[in-house]
């Protein structure tokens, strides 16, 4: 083997070397169990261009809440509104400078039966069904903008009886997917992809029927690789990473 050649073959090693994740690092993220679908295509996109891996842990917002308090490992919190960041920051468990809302989320009226929901809500007065599910309020700030929706149309007491509560917005969506629950409101992300809506009936609940539901994202003080994770909420921002959300049915705030 010529100098040359070897000299060729280091270079390249070490090149290999400079380019190589050497660096990368984990970031764990707890994310709002509505932001699941676009977060997953957000992960390998951000996995793949940065060499950092993700750890994607989902739920609801309160309870990842109280599991912070308690010293759980998140780098990044992902929620479903911006109390909840809010709050870690004011007692000191979150970085204010970090805090930022990435996603405003929509409410929506689903069935998994064509035609049982009309595109005007009608079918809430009619009141032919059993079951309606909403996430727990207490725990899920899209319970809390159902609960705010029902109060609007004056609905809220009547339906006591007839309501199924989810822990969180995934479990909300089960009940109705498995006709557990002839409808429910969901998360519109839950039922749309790229744009489309493409099964059951459903009604967009419109925007001025509850608070804006803006999603908050925050740095834990807690992040271990504290770049890392910033690099993360960084790519967030970025155009690729707006792209999803729109066709997950989110708006931008």
């Amino acid at each position: 083997m010529d100098v040359s050649f070897r000299g060729r073959i280091a270079a390249m090693v070490l090149l290999g070397l400079l380019s190589s994740p050497v660096c990368a690092g984990e970031v764990r993220v707890a994310v709002a169990s509505n932001f699941s679908a676009p977060m997953e295509r957000i992960a390998a996109l951000f996995q793949k261009e940065s060499g950092h891996v993700l750890t994607v842990n989902l739920g609801s917002s309160g309870k990842f809440y109280s599991q912070i308090k308690g010293g759980a490992p998140f780098d990044v919190l992902l929620a479903a509104d911006e109390a909840i960041p809010k709050k870690l920051v004011q007692e000191g468990l979150a970085d204010g400078a970090s805090r930022f809302s990435y996603a405003v989320g929509r409410l929506a009226l689903w069935s998994a039966q064509p035609g049982f929901v009309d595109d005007k809500g009608l079918v809430l007065n009619k009141g032919n069904f059993e079951k309606l599910a909403i996430a727990d309020p207490k725990l899920a700030p899209y319970g809390v903008a159902a609960k705010e929706t029902l109060e609007k149309l004056v609905m809220w007491n009547a339906m006591q009886r007839k309501l199924v509560k989810g822990e969180n917005i995934t479990q909300t969506y089960q009940f109705v997917a498995t006709e557990n629950a002839e409808l429910g409101f969901i998360a519109l992300s839950q039922i749309m992809h790229d744009g489309k809506v493409s099964h059951g009936s459903w009604w967009l609940v419109p925007s001025e029927m509850h608070k804006p539901i803006k999603q908050g994202a925050v740095l834990l003080t807690a992040a271990k690789d504290k770049a890392a994770s910033q690099a993360f909420l960084t790519f967030l921002k970025n155009k690729q990473a707006a792209a999803i959300m729109r066709g997950f049915g989110y708006e931008l705030p």
